[in-house]
């Protein structure tokens, strides 16, 4: 196995758990932070992309500057996400009725760390590629059969070329780096030495795994800026 849409949620599941099972209440709240910090980091990152190109900051532009798509990997296993449009204008909607988040997180009998994560997950991304954006989720797969996205004035049409530029598309062991420092570092913040702690068992529990090579793959991006594209 490489790094993908599972591998990546494993990761923010580990923190879930240990942030939790360290602070309580307190440990869900920080996960919580951790989850919109590191989306807005996703989400500036494509901004300064689109400014660098000359684009405006819209919803639709928004869509094409994503920097993800399914891998084979997740393509093959049957789990890749699976949306359908419900509302083109003046508010785009869509539900989403498959997704390899969504997979792991319940693999993983984690249906409420599933659930944090994905109702602050994509409207922070927006937030951070535009904080004027409405993007709203008011339900996950992890607790209705469907998510739902909605976005407010989304300024679509049949005529929108949301087509997605994949020269700016990041490979999985990238963002799943970003998703262990970002959290990481709040977890430091947060609680210091025991917030270190909890990156600790997170790493040991990825190595348990996913293996020493991909692991040290991970932590091969210490240095890496991720506010910046």
């Amino acid at each position: 196995m490489g790094f993908n849409e599972k591998v990546h949620a494993f990761i923010a599941a580990s923190f879930y758990t240990h942030l939790t099972e360290s602070f309580g209440e307190r440990g869900r709240l920080a996960f919580v932070h951790a989850t919109q910090y590191y989306a807005e980091q996703r989400g500036r990152r494509m901004a300064q992309r689109a400014i660098r190109d000359g684009k405006p900051l819209t919803y639709e532009v928004y869509c094409q500057y994503g920097e993800w798509v399914n891998t084979p990997e997740i393509i093959e296993q049957g789990c890749a996400n699976q949306s359908e449009r419900l509302s083109l204008a003046p508010d785009y909607m869509v539900k989403i009725t498959k997704c390899p988040w969504h997979a792991q997180f319940a693999e993983m009998g984690l249906t409420e760390a599933g659930h944090e994560y994905c109702q602050h997950l994509d409207n922070s991304i927006c937030r951070g590629f535009n904080p004027y954006l409405v993007y709203e989720v008011p339900q996950t797969l992890h607790k209705s059969d469907c998510c739902i996205h909605i976005v407010r004035n989304a300024g679509l049409s049949e005529q929108s070329g949301t087509k997605k530029k994949m020269e700016y598309t990041k490979p999985f062991e990238y963002h799943c780096a970003h998703s262990y420092f970002a959290y990481s570092e709040v977890a430091r913040a947060i609680f210091a030495a025991q917030g270190e702690q909890v990156s600790a068992k997170v790493l040991a529990d990825f190595t348990r795994e996913y293996g020493s090579d991909m692991a040290d793959t991970l932590v091969s991006y210490r240095d890496t800026n991720f506010n910046v594209c």
